[in-house]
């Protein structure tokens, strides 16, 4: 008998730009972090009985490297006894780690499971630390493989025929509706300020100078940006190409983790769900167009689940690219008006493996504020796949 898997918390940092804030800070750093904090706000529960935790992280090498999730929760002073697992669906990862953890719940092989992601794109590169290819990804048949996801973009944008003027237009849609969520203060449940200390030498005095600074929201908001600014920028990967910096997902580092429990857990702790995971769905696609990926989960995800598309209030729609995210709206017909309500991954960041877990924390939070019933979190995913994950607001 399947069981229900409900989530009772769900948390993030705040999302640095590569780079920026963060770039000195290691990502086994930023996720002990985070999983500290997850257990401060959940002191009742018995860490004996916490199976696993899952994060998920794009690129698993160097500073995230070796198992980052079994590490990082020896770091944040979880029991020896609580083990850890590190997956990898590159954008979709910190989703995926969710479904994983909904699943061993679900089919009553655990009662307490932690999952998530991480990335430090300020540390590891997009394509990874050290990138070898097989050579066979280059004959005509799988040259897909080796497409940069730039690239993939403007072939969405031929395909689907997206203006360049729409995608500006989406892009700074995408800045107002975070400044928003920010003077709203919308995000401030789901965040956790995060403190950066910095040494430099100065100089003049001869001395260590030490700096801290505390990090309460995402850094890659353009407070200033306007249409007519976005329209001035070139293309970013074809000379000729309409897919630009200013209407692309920003590189980024952040972390964030969810605490999903089951029926019995709940009843034992006393604790109050705010949601229950619902189902999740993956697909693949053509390499060469794989930001069309939530065209074919979004479908899939809905029918195994039983929900109509319009039953869905609140779509955490992840923007790789305006240009992929106007191709998966428009040819499923989603309602602009709860997609992406707070803004999406062009104005707050893509910490690639970290996003799916951290559209989740927005999502989960937003469900509550508005009282809304269903929600999504959808991405496009590298090499040619989507991801799509349900949730139910309780």
């Amino acid at each position: 008998m399947i069981q229900d898997a409900y989530i009772v918390s769900s948390i993030r940092t705040p999302v640095g730009k590569a780079k920026g804030v963060f770039q000195h800070v290691r990502p086994d750093d930023l996720l002990s972090f985070i999983l500290k904090q997850l257990l401060k706000d959940n002191p009742g529960i018995d860490l004996n009985m916490v199976d696993d935790i899952i994060v998920g992280c794009a690129m698993p090498e160097a500073e995230q490297g070796l198992n980052i999730a079994r590490i990082s929760s020896l770091l944040a002073g979880y029991p020896d006894s609580i083990p850890g697992l590190t997956v990898n669906r590159f954008c979709a990862s910190g989703l995926q780690s969710i479904a994983y953890a909904a699943d061993r719940i679900r089919l009553g092989e655990a009662d307490i499971m932690i999952a998530g992601g991480v990335e430090s794109m300020s540390m590891i590169p997009m394509s990874g630390n050290s990138p070898a290819f097989n050579i066979k990804v280059f004959n005509d048949k799988n040259f897909g493989i080796a497409y940069g996801m730039g690239t993939t973009a403007e072939q969405v944008v031929k395909k689907y025929k997206i203006t360049r003027d729409a995608q500006d237009q989406f892009a700074f849609e995408s800045h107002q509706k975070a400044i928003n969520a920010i003077n709203k203060g919308y995000f401030k449940d789901e965040i956790k300020p995060y403190k950066v200390n910095t040494k430099t030498y100065d100089l003049d005095s001869k001395q260590v100078v030490q700096k801290s600074v505390i990090v309460t929201q995402d850094e890659g908001i353009r407070l200033d940006t306007s249409v007519e600014q976005l329209t001035k920028l070139k293309g970013a990967f074809h000379a000729n190409g309409s897919v630009t910096a200013g209407n692309s997902s920003q590189m980024s580092d952040g972390a964030a983790v969810v605490m999903l429990c089951s029926e019995k857990a709940l009843k034992l702790f006393d604790l109050t769900p705010m949601a229950r995971f619902i189902g999740f769905s993956v697909s693949g696609v053509d390499p060469k167009i794989m930001g069309i990926g939530p065209i074919l989960a979004i479908p899939k995800v809905l029918k195994q689940c039983g929900i109509k598309q319009h039953e869905i209030g609140h779509i955490e729609l992840n923007e790789a690219f305006s240009a992929q995210s106007l191709a998966v709206a428009n040819e499923l017909n989603l309602n602009f008006d709860v997609l992406n309500p707070l803004g999406g991954a062009i104005a707050l960041g893509h910490p690639l493996g970290a996003t799916g877990s951290i559209r989740t924390a927005t999502l989960l939070h937003h469900l509550k504020r508005t009282n809304t019933r269903y929600g999504m979190v959808t991405m496009c995913v590298g090499v040619g796949m989507g991801a799509a994950a349900i949730f139910e607001r309780l």
